[in-house]
Order: C-alpha cells, then structure tokens, then sequence
C-alpha cells in the first residue's frame, strides 16, 4: 500500500513538472531590422504581448539596422509595453537608410515617452549579445530574428571578452535553445534579410549548428495584417496603431493590410507551429548571393500552412490589438 501511495505521488510530482515545464515563458533575444518595412512593429506588439501573459521572457531587443532613430524606435516600444529597462543594442559601423519617407520613426519619437534617446545611448549589439547570453542558462535562449544576420555573424566571430571567457560560436552552442528567423524563400529562391548583407548570411549558416526554424517569403506574403487595428476607434494614443495608420495608405499593395513576414516568426518563436503550421524538417543551403535552397535531413525546418492563411490572418490581427497591461 506505501509503494502504491509513493509511486502515485511520484507520477503526480512528474505531472506537475511537466506542466510547468509547458508553462515556461520562452526566454527571447529580439533581433529586428526595424525600418521602413514595418511589419517589425507588428511583431514586436506581439513579443510584448506574450510576455504580458507569461509566455516570454524579453531578455533583450537588438536592431541589426542602423539609422539614426532606431534605438529610441525600440525603446519607444519597450516602454509604451511598460517595460522601459529592457536592453537595447545597435550595431556598429556604417548608417543605415533611414525610413523617413513615411515619417513613423519620426512621428514616434516626437509623441511618445522613451528611456534611450539616441543610438549612442544603446549598447553595441554584439556585447549585448555576448552579456545576456554568458547569464543564461544552458540550451534555453531563443533567438528571433526578423532582419539581417549582421549580429549573428559578427556575434560568432565574436572573441572571449568581460562577458565570457567563450568564443561566439562556443556561446551559441552552449546556450542557444534554437534560432527563429523570418528569412528565405522555401524550398528555394532569393529574399531580402538573407540577400541584403550576404557575406554575413553566408557566414553564419556555413557555422551554424543548433535549431533552425524559417518563417520564409511565402508564408508572411499570405497574412495581410493591420487594417483591423486601424479601424478599432477604441484603441488610440498607441505607437503600434500610429504606424500602421501612417504606413497602410502611402502603398497600394498594402490596401488589404501589410504582409506579416516578422510576426509570423514571432508567433512560431513563443508558440511552436501547430495548429496553424507544419514544418519541413532539412537544411538551407546558402549560395553565395545569399538565394537559398533545401536539402532534407538536419535539424532545421520551415514553415509549411496547415490551415487556411486567413485564420492565421485573423488570429495575428487579434493580438495586434493587444493594449499593455495597466
């Protein structure tokens, strides 16, 4: 009878775990070219949103773009969320184009309150990188990646520093769950945030070792996001509305809302595929121009729909209109 009472206990405990275990938020590094193409606005709504119901952990938002405003734009976003102390990096190097053919940027950082003002304000991105990941645990970071490679490169480039006595590629593999990223076109062909700096994008999936999942091209091309969230009168003075307000009309291809390439990621990365998606287990093969195709076989995989792209439309412009926690 004891036996019977502690192997019951035993299950139940291993029950329990398990459960919380599922429960765990996600801990994400946010890795974001957030510019003119500002489906990034729409994700960044939803990694908050996640983490307002205890599903991630925001450890850091880090721009792989590089104008003038970019850190302020994320720390606008951070504290709109009331989580103004979250890390910001920025890489270093040459300026990148500024978006302020649609004045967002600009109109954001005029309305709304944020902590880091400038870009010197912020850390670079690879120390970043290398200090939130040298505190972590093993295996449990999730990089999201919604832009270029630019500091996942030169993060595993990177050399022992204050941080770590590791190496970048040795950081990675010691405590990186998986990469997400919104990149390439499956099974092959030629996309933007790989093709834009493709050196870098050739580097890091040459080195790459731990888990992959792409969001690619096709999949965000079919989600049209935004136009809810313009028309809810009840939401106002929100730096997300702003932007899909201000950017929806200066493009006619965005007439039914914008394509949702960088929230797709998101939701995957806190959430996992299913219900809405499988996956298609291989590896990306990277030409040198950065166009990409698939072999199968490995531990990488993309996104297949496994329902309609209109749920997954109408599920993303839900939480879109997420409003931060009083």
């Amino acid at each position: 009878m004891i036996k019977k009472i502690l192997l019951l206990f035993l299950i139940t405990s291993c029950s329990f775990y398990a459960a919380a275990q599922r429960t765990k938020p996600v801990s994400v590094i946010f890795d974001t070219d957030m510019a003119s193409d500002y489906d990034d606005v729409g994700a960044i709504a939803l990694l908050h949103y996640y983490a307002d119901i205890g599903k991630a952990n925001i450890l850091a938002t880090i721009a792989s773009s590089k104008y003038p405003r970019v850190a302020a734009v994320l720390s606008v976003f951070n504290t709109y969320f009331n989580r103004p102390d979250i890390p910001i990096g920025v890489p270093t190097g040459t300026t990148s184009e500024d978006p302020g053919w649609q004045h967002w940027s600009d109109t954001l950082v005029a309305k709304y309150p944020h902590k880091i003002k400038t870009n010197a304000d912020a850390m670079d991105a690879v120390k970043l990188y290398r200090k939130i990941l040298a505190t972590q645990p093993d295996t449990s970071v999730t990089i999201i990646t919604v832009g270029f490679f630019t500091n996942i490169a030169d993060l595993m480039r990177s050399q022992a520093d204050e941080y770590s006595p590791l190496t970048g590629e040795q950081l990675i593999e010691k405590k990186v769950a998986k990469l997400v990223s919104m990149a390439g076109r499956f099974p092959s062909g030629s996309e933007y945030n790989m093709n834009h700096v493709a050196s870098r994008t050739v580097y890091v999936f040459k080195h790459w070792t731990r888990p992959v999942i792409f969001s690619g091209y096709e999949i965000g091309a079919q989600v049209h996001t935004g136009i809810p969230l313009i028309n809810n009168n009840k939401i106002t003075n929100s730096p997300v509305k702003d932007v899909f307000r201000i950017s929806i009309p200066q493009a006619k291809e965005d007439a039914n809302g914008r394509m949702s390439w960088d929230e797709t990621a998101v939701l995957v990365g806190i959430n996992g595929a299913a219900p809405y998606f499988n996956l298609h287990y291989g590896r990306v093969i990277v030409n040198a121009d950065a166009s990409n195709s698939w072999i199968d076989g490995g531990n990488q995989a993309y996104l297949i729909f496994a329902r309609p792209a209109a749920e997954m439309e109408t599920f993303i412009n839900n939480l879109m209109m997420h409003q931060p926690l009083k």
